[in-house]
């Protein structure tokens, strides 16, 4: 199965000179958050592919233009063709924006997914904005992970974790691949395509 993961960035290849050729192979889409509405609804238009996605902290908007034809995973859990898909936007809280948390808020929320996540026997894919905890994060407060992703990651083993947020344009030690314990790690900035059942995902990822 081939993942397109899009986040913070509005891709000019996929808006601005699009080509539906460009879409042909995509399964599915994955956002991680920070992006136009009108990106999302644009991208679920153009391709046979559903668009999945979950609040970044600058997605207040989201409330009164939700991106049509897309199905929000924000705070729970969604199973495509056999692939449990777990959704936790937002980021650290450093204002009195939307979509932000402090680390026991964010704890709670996925503590509220525990029977889900029993029923479920677990995930394959956290989607997230916000990267984990000293994982590809930022030391300031707006753009420092949270500590419960890699707690969820450490006691269910997901396959792959797909975050935003931290924009690969900050410095040249942000990284679009990383791996922690078994999970593969992907910075789904601007746009980024890989395949799911790949034995090796990290020679398989496509990006700007």
């Amino acid at each position: 199965m081939k993942i397109l993961a899009v986040s913070d960035v509005e891709s000019k290849y996929l808006w601005e000179y699009f080509d539906k050729s460009k879409l042909k192979d995509v399964d599915l889409i994955i956002s991680c958050g920070d992006l136009d509405p009108y990106y999302l609804s644009f991208l679920v238009t153009m391709t046979t592919a559903p668009v999945l996605y979950v609040h970044g902290n600058h997605d207040g908007r989201y409330q009164s233009i939700p991106p049509e034809g897309c199905t929000c995973i924000d705070g729970r859990i969604y199973d495509y063709q056999g692939i449990r898909i777990l959704g936790l936007g937002g980021s650290m809280r450093y204002s009195e924006g939307t979509h932000q948390y402090t680390e026991w808020q964010m704890r709670q929320r996925a503590a509220k997914l525990r029977f889900r996540l029993f029923q479920k026997r677990g995930f394959d894919i956290l989607v997230t904005h916000s990267p984990a905890y000293q994982l590809n994060d930022g030391r300031d407060l707006p753009h420092q992970g949270f500590q419960v992703f890699r707690t969820l990651m450490e006691k269910y083993k997901p396959k792959f974790f797909l975050h935003g947020h931290v924009h690969m344009t900050y410095s040249r030690q942000q990284k679009r691949y990383d791996k922690y314990q078994e999970t593969h790690v992907i910075n789904a900035f601007e746009r980024c395509v890989f395949e799911y059942d790949a034995k090796e995902p990290k020679e398989t990822i496509w990006a700007p």
